[in-house]
């Protein structure tokens, strides 16, 4: 989801809590209105560093914070249930931030905007979102990022897909190939270089998580979405973690938690994926959004699986084998190619969007 930023330049944490507003426009950085960015010579001299700084900051909080979201997640299924944890997560970020965007922003959701929350809350919060916190019951943390990591790729399939769809150029087509060798490498076969393969289960809902995730960001290009990008994401947390504690509700998972068993560490990881997962990683990634160029900002996507890996194999003691490293070059440079490769036409989506385990 990529929208005009129509805030005032400040801080990535301010930017959060006023919202967005304006129109849905990709990658667009409105000017500064000319009050605010005139001043004296000292204010001007000092502005563009502080920028610079802000800039600087925001990127290293999408680099590592977002790349640090799967091994929070891994510790959170330690304790709790993987739906609850996820819904839990989503309905609590809906819960704080909708009351307040909606003061802020002045809008009224339509009942269109929230038929669009709902499919894009099932879509991107219950089977993406979900999906990874399920899968990671067994699939290592790293290695669920750079499955994740092909939500590029997925993207590239379900836009060449859908009616009047662009047909990939064939730069794309070669790095398509190369991100589902990659993967195959993961899955199969088995002890492979001496290694073990990925879960089978857990690699085939991690793939059904991303294609949904991929198809619920290009519904809510089109889906009706309200102008605010920050309200929007509101609406999708309460609708997407109602469904995801509705399902889990069903599934047994209510009988299965027990608040007393629950560690420390994953009561910390649940408050990590809320405070920074959502809050401060998402409004620092809408920050850089404004500020870069979609080139840099494309970068997350190749960088989170690198830094999920080293932190899964110091943090957690997950085995980096051949087999991983090997993955993971094939499938990085795959979302590589294909998010560097031009465009015949103006592709719908510029840069990649926050990934199943990330926004």
């Amino acid at each position: 989801m990529l929208y005009q930023y129509g805030a005032r330049q400040r801080g990535p944490v301010h930017l959060f809590m006023e919202g967005i507003s304006g129109e849905n426009k990709l990658m667009s950085t409105p000017a500064l209105d000319s009050r605010n960015s005139m001043g004296t010579p000292e204010q001007a001299a000092h502005t563009p560093a502080r920028v610079t700084t802000l800039v600087l900051v925001a990127f290293g909080a999408v680099y590592l914070v977002w790349g640090s979201t799967y091994l929070a997640i891994r510790i959170g299924v330690e304790s709790f249930p993987p739906l609850l944890l996820a819904g839990f997560r989503h309905l609590t970020v809906g819960l704080l931030l909708y009351p307040i965007l909606r003061r802020t922003t002045g809008i009224k959701p339509t009942a269109a905007n929230w038929r669009a929350a709902v499919v894009t809350g099932a879509l991107l919060q219950f089977a993406g979102n979900g999906g990874v916190s399920w899968a990671e019951q067994t699939v290592p943390s790293g290695i669920t990022a750079l499955l994740v990591a092909t939500v590029s790729l997925w993207l590239v399939i379900v836009d060449w897909l859908r009616p009047g769809g662009l047909k990939p150029v064939p730069r794309v087509v070669i790095g398509l190939l190369m991100g589902f060798a990659g993967m195959a490498l993961l899955v199969g076969p088995a002890r492979l270089g001496g290694s073990e393969r990925v879960d089978p289960r857990g690699a085939a809902v991690l793939v059904i998580a991303s294609l949904a995730w991929a198809c619920g960001s290009l519904y809510s290009k089109h889906g009706g979405m309200p102008s605010s990008a920050m309200l929007g994401v509101a609406m999708q947390g309460l609708a997407g973690g109602a469904i995801l504690l509705i399902v889990g509700l069903f599934a047994g998972e209510f009988r299965e938690l027990h608040l007393s068993a629950i560690s420390l560490r994953s009561w910390l990881a649940l408050g990590y994926l809320i405070v920074f997962g959502s809050a401060i990683g998402f409004s620092a990634y809408l920050y850089i959004l404004q500020k870069s160029t979609a080139a840099r900002v494309a970068t997350y996507a190749f960088v989170n699986p690198v830094v999920a890996l080293f932190l899964g194999w110091l943090i957690l003691g997950e085995a980096i084998t051949l087999r991983t490293a090997v993955a993971a070059a094939i499938i990085l440079t795959a979302v590589i190619l294909v998010i560097t490769a031009p465009h015949r036409e103006p592709a719908p989506i510029t840069t990649p969007v926050p990934a199943p385990g990330e926004g």
